[in-house]
C-alpha cells in the first residue's frame, strides 16, 4: 500500500476498527475514509452502493457489524443475523463491484464447532455444530466469511480476506454487563464493586471454560502486514491469535487484582458457560510474520486506564 491510498474502514470508531485507523495513522497514512452510523447506513445497500460510488476505496477494512456476549445474543439472535448479514452483503457487493484492490473481513472464533481440536485450525471451520448461546451470530459470520471465499473462487482473485481474531479487547470496548464481552464486562463489574464496597461478587457460569484474549492493536498489526504482503494467500479464513489462553476465573482473579476489588467471587453455575475452550491455531499468519507484542496483564491494565479515564469521565468522573 502506499500513505496516499485510498482505505476505508467502516466501523472505525469500534474497537479494532478504531485499532485498525491508529495504527495506519501512526505509519502516515493520509487518506482513510471514515463515516460513522448517523452519516451512512450500512444495512442500505443503496447508500452502500452510493458511498463506494463517490469514494471508490482502495482498500476496505470491515470492521461493523452487531457484536455481543451471551445475554445479547440470547436475547437478539435474529437482529444479530439480519444486520450482519446485510453489512457484509452490502459491503462484500460494492467491493467488488468497483474492484477494491483488497478488502478485510472480520469472523469470528464462535464459528468453529463447540467440541474442536485446540488449538482451533482453520480447517476445523464447518466439522461441527458451533456453540448453541452464539449460533445466530457464527451462522451470520461464517455467511460473511464463505462470502470472501466464493469471490476468491468465482473471479480467481485472492482480494477478500476473512480473518478469525480471539476474544479482543482494548479501547473503544463495550463496557455493558449486558451487552459486552466477558473481559470488558468485568472491569466495569469489580470496578463498580470497589466503589460500592461490595464484599461479594457474583459471576455467571462455572469459571471453568478457557478463552484467549488478544489486545485490538495487535489484530490491527496483522490486518495491516495482510493488506501490505503480496504473498500469496490461500483461499482459506486466517486466524489471529496469541496462541495463550486462561481460564475466566483466572481471568476474574487478574482483573479483581488490577482493579483493587478483594471480596469474594462466586460463580452461579445456573448460567451457561459458552464453549469450553476456544484456542486458536495462529500459526499461518504467525508464518507472514506476525507476532503479538502485548500481553495480557498489561493490556488489561492499559485498558482500565481507559475505562476510567474516557467512560467514567464522559458521564461525570465518578
Amino acid at each position: 500500500m502506499n500513505k496516499t491510498d485510498k482505505i476505508y474502514i467502516p466501523g472505525h470508531t469500534g474497537l479494532i476498527g478504531s485499532a485498525v485507523v491508529r495504527r495506519l495513522q501512526r505509519s502516515g497514512f493520509s487518506n482513510l475514509l471514515l463515516a460513522n452510523h448517523t452519516e451512512l447506513e450500512l444495512t442500505d445497500a443503496r447508500v452502500v452502493d452510493a458511498f463506494f460510488n463517490a469514494h471508490a476505496p482502495e482498500y476496505v477494512v470491515l470492521a461493523a457489524g452487531r457484536v455481543g456476549g451471551i445475554v445479547e445474543n440470547q436475547l437478539y439472535p435474529a437482529d444479530f443475523m439480519i444486520e450482519n448479514l446485510a453489512i457484509q452483503l452490502n459491503i462484500l457487493k460494492a467491493a467488488h463491484r468497483i474492484g477494491v484492490r483488497k478488502l478485510i473481513l472480520f469472523a469470528s472464533s464462535c464459528m468453529y464447532p463447540r467440541q474442536c481440536p485446540q488449538p482451533m485450525p482453520e480447517s476445523a471451520l464447518l466439522s461441527g455444530q458451533p456453540e448453541p448461546t452464539s449460533l445466530a451470530y457464527a451462522i451470520s459470520k461464517l455467511a460473511g466469511m464463505q462470502m470472501c471465499l466464493a469471490y476468491n473462487q468465482q473471479y480467481g482473485q485472492q482480494r477478500f480476506i476473512p480473518v478469525i481474531p480471539n476474544s479482543t479487547f482494548g479501547p473503544n470496548d463495550n463496557f455493558d454487563p449486558k451487552s459486552g464481552h466477558v473481559l470488558s464486562s468485568l472491569i466495569r463489574r469489580f470496578h463498580e464493586a470497589v466503589q460500592t464496597g461490595a464484599t461479594t461478587l457474583t459471576l455467571w457460569g462455572s469459571g471453568s471454560p478457557r478463552r484467549e484474549f488478544i489486545q485490538a492493536d495487535d489484530v490491527a498489526d496483522a490486518c495491516i502486514l495482510l493488506l501490505n504482503s503480496d504473498a500469496d494467500i490461500p483461499n482459506l479464513p486466517i486466524n489471529i491469535g496469541t496462541g495463550k489462553d486462561c481460564s475466566i476465573s483466572e481471568l476474574a482473579e487478574i482483573i479483581a487484582a488490577i482493579v483493587g476489588y478483594k471480596g469474594i467471587i462466586e460463580w452461579d453455575r445456573s448460567k451457561p458457560d459458552g464453549a469450553p475452550r476456544k484456542l486458536l491455531d495462529s500459526s499461518r499468519i504467525q508464518s507472514f510474520g506476525w507476532k503479538p507484542e502485548g500481553n495480557l496483564e498489561d493490556g488489561i491494565k492499559d485498558t482500565y486506564q481507559w475505562y476510567l479515564d474516557k467512560v467514567l469521565c464522559q458521564d461525570g468522573c465518578l
